[in-house]
């Protein structure tokens, strides 16, 4: 019974996706101020804003509480289009996203993927011209919905 209860484990956590490498910082004022800061930044690099996604209000609408999180939904495709020309199911990763949330104690913090790690386990190329330019956009977007 033992040795089963051992397997069973050991089978569960290598079918469990690896955690991903999150990059999180803190950003000034609400949620909404900072994904408006986001959306902003995002629009004026010339991206594509897919969806805004309120958790928060979604959950307020089931009858849950949540404090507040938003999602922003963004892409270019003259990034994303030659990942997806290396492997398409670089498609079930993009476009990209970033999180605004609130802690809980009233802090907000950012938080994205780093775009190498999302597509670690993808046979795409690490040194893609187009992988740097989403990190960077990433990292450039992320502080501006910081306020940084």
């Amino acid at each position: 019974m033992k040795r089963m209860i051992l397997a069973g484990l050991a089978a569960t956590s290598l079918a469990a996706p690896a955690m991903a490498d999150i990059e999180t910082m803190q950003a000034t004022g609400t949620v909404a101020e900072a994904m408006d800061r986001l959306e902003a930044a995002v629009t004026e690099a010339g991206a594509t804003v897919f969806a805004r996604v309120d958790h928060g209000g979604g959950a307020e609408q089931a009858g849950m509480t949540l404090a507040d999180s938003e999602l922003l939904i963004f892409g270019n495709p003259q990034l994303g289009t030659p990942v997806m020309q290396e492997d398409p199911l670089a498609g079930l990763y993009l476009p990209l996203k970033i999180l605004a949330y609130d802690d809980g104690s009233g802090q907000v913090h950012i938080a994205y993927e780093e775009v190498e790690e999302t597509f670690d386990d993808l046979d795409v190329d690490d040194d893609l011209d187009a992988i740097e330019k989403m990190e960077n956009a990433l990292e450039k977007f992320a502080r501006a919905a910081a306020g940084e």
